[in-house]
């Protein structure tokens, strides 16, 4: 009876061991981000959740695939790190999650939040995942505003002085996607910049904007939406206004780095005879591009000083 009995417990300790160990293969360590890490578990993770919003990122190679995701990974788990500096835990009202998800799912073509869960479901990605990386991205766009908003520039009365000084009832909206990259050392320039090309030749444009942009609209293929010739600054809107359909810029410099934008469609909308809301429009969209400037800015700033060890 003891016999069997140790060999009862022998046989449980094994196979206790053999999970034990057979899960931490699974889910080894693959990054360690200062006192953090990310695990092959995370990244699948955020496989799913990436190929959910953008399902175009299946056309990708694996290794492209992976490596997007982990770019992902790290980004929000710096954001997140520095956000824990500022505040105990990152929440945000549900209210104003609500409507982020509401955006997210209608860009998919969906009508509900339930259509919307079960969409996820389908693709191994749970709501509360979601909604985890919508706070951690509201809360970096809190902070950001917090630390920049002071040093904005936007003369309200030359925007106004703009609108009244066009006779035309109609104006230009452009249907706008964008590469925003950087480059650690100027002689590489012409390299990446080739890079890149290649990319959107053989891969398209929105494939190369996952690989190679910076920008918060990389997960969505650098779509940046319909955008008024009149919220534009003068540089990007005479380099967009020599563009035909379905042409992309040469790089354009910006204080974050270098942004290359692609012309999908033109149409002619008519003006807002509201001077006031129109104005309001413009200062909204202006206030957005600088922050996301000051935004990548920032980040790469606190980048530097994390160690970022791949395992």
């Amino acid at each position: 009876m003891i016999i069997y009995t140790i060999k009862k417990l022998s046989s449980f300790i094994f196979v206790i061991f053999f999970c034990t160990y057979a899960y931490s293969l699974e889910n080894k360590i693959l990054i360690k981000i200062d006192n953090d890490i990310i695990t092959l578990i995370d990244l699948e993770k955020e496989i799913n959740y990436l190929t959910a919003l953008n399902p175009n990122i299946k056309n990708l190679e694996k290794n492209r695939i992976r490596k997007l995701s982990m770019n992902s990974l790290v980004r929000e788990k710096i954001k997140l790190n520095e956000l824990l500096k500022y505040m105990e835990v990152v929440d945000i009202e549900n209210e104003y999650l609500d409507l982020l998800v509401e955006s997210m799912f209608l860009k998919l073509g969906l009508n509900s939040t339930e259509e919307f869960i079960d969409y996820l479901k389908r693709n191994n990605v749970e709501i509360q995942e979601v909604n985890e990386k919508l706070k951690i991205e509201i809360a970096w766009n809190q902070l950001i505003y917090s630390k920049f908003s002071k040093n904005l520039k936007i003369d309200k009365e030359q925007i106004k002085k703009n609108l009244l000084s066009k006779d035309n009832l109609f104006i230009n909206s452009y249907l706008l996607s964008e590469i925003l990259f950087n480059v650690i050392n100027t002689n590489n320039f012409e390299e990446k910049f080739n890079l890149i090309q290649k990319d959107i030749s053989e891969k398209g444009f929105k494939n190369a904007a996952l690989i190679h942009s910076i920008s918060e609209t990389s997960s969505l293929g650098g779509n940046i939406g319909w955008i008024d010739e009149n919220t534009l600054n003068i540089k990007i809107k005479e380099k967009i206004s020599k563009l035909k359909i379905n042409q992309y810029t040469a790089p354009i410099k910006v204080p974050s780095g270098f942004l290359i934008i692609k012309l999908s469609d033109i149409k002619k909308i008519k003006k807002n005879i509201n001077l006031d809301k129109e104005i309001e429009k413009i200062v909204k969209v202006k206030t957005n591009q600088q922050l996301n400037q000051f935004a990548n800015i920032y980040f790469n700033k606190i980048k530097k000083d994390i160690k970022i060890d791949e395992q």
